[in-house]
């Protein structure tokens, strides 16, 4: 009885399918043709994909800001359970436009980013600081900060490192 149900079935959806697929060829030509078009080049340096409206140009990945960091990580060493650790990352524009930095996210929401939310000038420095709560927090700790800005790549990573060392409790 079941494999009869399911025949039926399974003949219901090749039938119901059969007959949508003379409209549906036409649609499924256009995205196997615009899926095989080629990403082309217009001219010397720009490359234009196929449905984007401006062409990316070896120019404005040259005049893009940069984000540098003096360190990229952060060891703050051992700290008590509760303590708190602030740090602030130091950074440049070292790029030939201004930078903006849209978003700086913690790994966890034990790590409270600050950033400047005004452009940074191109061979201008700015600072991200960093507060860790450690609060209920105990051994090898690594906070992964994230920061977004119009930069190629559009992602930069910092880390804090340290060993949060237990509170013991006394009987």
């Amino acid at each position: 009885m079941k494999k009869a149900f399911l025949g039926f079935v399974a003949a219901s959806m090749l039938l119901a399918c059969h007959s949508k697929t003379s409209s549906l060829s036409t649609d499924s030509n256009k995205v196997v043709q615009a899926a095989s078009t080629p990403v082309t080049s217009t001219t010397e340096g720009t490359v234009t994909a196929p449905g984007t409206a401006k062409p990316t140009t070896k120019a404005d990945t040259a005049n893009a800001p940069v984000l540098a960091f003096e360190k990229s990580s952060y060891d703050f060493g051992k700290i008590k359970q509760g303590d708190k650790v602030s740090h602030d990352f130091k950074f440049s524009n070292n790029g030939k436009s201004p930078l903006i930095i849209s978003d700086v996210v913690a790994s966890c929401g034990c790590t409270k980013p600050d950033w400047p939310k005004i452009p940074i000038a191109p061979g201008s420095n700015g600072v991200i600081k960093v507060v860790f709560n450690s609060a209920g927090k105990s051994g090898l700790q690594d906070k992964l900060i994230t920061i977004t800005a119009n930069t190629l790549p559009a992602q930069s990573l910092v880390h804090l490192i340290g060993e949060v060392k237990s509170l013991k409790i006394k009987k």
